[in-house]
């Protein structure tokens, strides 16, 4: 449920795999202090569903899991993978892919800026970007297959799929972004080379500019734009983009941004009938898990965007300016920053200010 008037959140932690237990951890300590500023409850739960799990038990999560996580307000995860015990094709299609289609959450928002104090790989240090990508059909529908596995006419087939119906409704959410910020919104695809899907979206593009004549559209092939991040990056503001173009071109903007220790991301159901999941967009890192050493700043600011969806915009305001007024301290970063703090002096920096 998208809002609580008890003013009381449930919500279900899935820590996952690697380093996803300590940014969990340290999201939830900022997140509890923001609830006893600002007047909230949040009850969490646990699950322990990974690739531990499924080492045990055969499976990512539970057949009730679903279900289970039907009761709770939100999800927050903190990341799934371990590619030494369980292939990354199993660990994401049994766990995560999963909850994103079970409750529709066909919205992947994902915020691209400096934070205060973070330096990126360029030379542009005044950009907001929030990439809005479809993210449970296109080309992640899962349609296809293999035949002849093994021989030497082996077979692989893997089909996009793109409805009207899920094209249309990303591409509306994103042009409401865009009327609710600079009023500017670029299109990604790629038509000139794909010419029944992608000349399909610049179709849809194009009907719903109609309702939306304060919003200027800018339509970019998928390889102009990922130059445009680099070389223009304060050129853009909202960018929609499949479920395939916007994965790549939201590591791309995590790179840009200081890399993904900053990089938060939103998987939501707008008519906030489910719940809606949260998460950094970094992986579980295996090779510094249980060392400290984690970034938790993706998951904070995840959590922070949690918050936000759940009414509580104050105090996801209040987070995030702490975020920053803790990242612009040159004595306090994580290795990935070249310091020496570890995740939980992070967390417990960002509270204490919040505090």
């Amino acid at each position: 449920m998208a809002i609580s008037s008890t003013r009381k959140h449930r919500i279900a932690l899935i820590p996952g795999d690697g380093i996803g237990g300590e940014v969990t951890d340290a999201a939830v300590e900022v997140l509890e202090a923001g609830a006893s500023r600002f007047g909230y409850t949040l009850e969490t739960t646990r699950f322990p569903w990974s690739c531990d799990y499924y080492l045990a038990e055969g499976r990512m999560m539970p057949e009730e899991a679903i279900e289970s996580l039907r009761a709770f307000d939100s999800i927050l995860l903190g990341a799934v993978g371990w590619p030494q015990l369980v292939p990354d094709s199993v660990s994401l299609h049994g766990l995560l892919l999963p909850i994103r289609k079970s409750f529709d959450l066909y919205v992947s928002a994902r915020p691209h800026r400096l934070l205060a104090g973070v330096k990126g790989p360029l030379r542009a240090e005044a950009f907001d970007i929030l990439c809005i990508r479809e993210n449970t059909e296109g080309e992640y529908s899962g349609a296809g297959g293999r035949i002849h596995v093994g021989g030497p006419d082996e077979v692989a087939v893997e089909t996009a799929i793109f409805t009207r119906r899920g094209v249309e409704r990303i591409l509306r959410y994103g042009f409401e972004q865009a009327r609710k910020r600079s009023g500017r919104l670029a299109s990604v695809t790629k038509s000139n080379a794909q010419k029944h899907s992608m000349v399909f979206w610049d179709d849809v593009t194009d009907e719903i500019a109609a309702d939306y004549p304060d919003v200027t559209v800018t339509r970019y092939h998928i390889d102009a734009i990922a130059a445009r991040f680099v070389m223009q990056p304060d050129s853009l503001d909202v960018v929609v983009a499949s479920n395939l173009f916007g994965d790549i071109l939201t590591d791309l903007g995590a790179a840009i941004q200081g890399g993904l220790g900053f990089a938060p991301a939103a998987n939501i159901n707008p008519a906030g009938d489910v719940p809606s999941m949260f998460e950094p967009v970094h992986g579980s890192a295996p090779d510094i898990a249980g060392r400290g050493l984690a970034n938790p700043i993706a998951a904070i600011w995840s959590g922070a965007m949690m918050l936000e969806h759940l009414g509580e915009t104050a105090s996801a305001a209040a987070i995030l300016a702490a975020v920053e007024r803790v990242t612009a301290h040159p004595t306090i970063r994580t290795p990935d920053q070249g310091g020496t703090a570890t995740t939980s002096d992070v967390a417990r920096a960002i509270a204490d200010d919040l505090r």
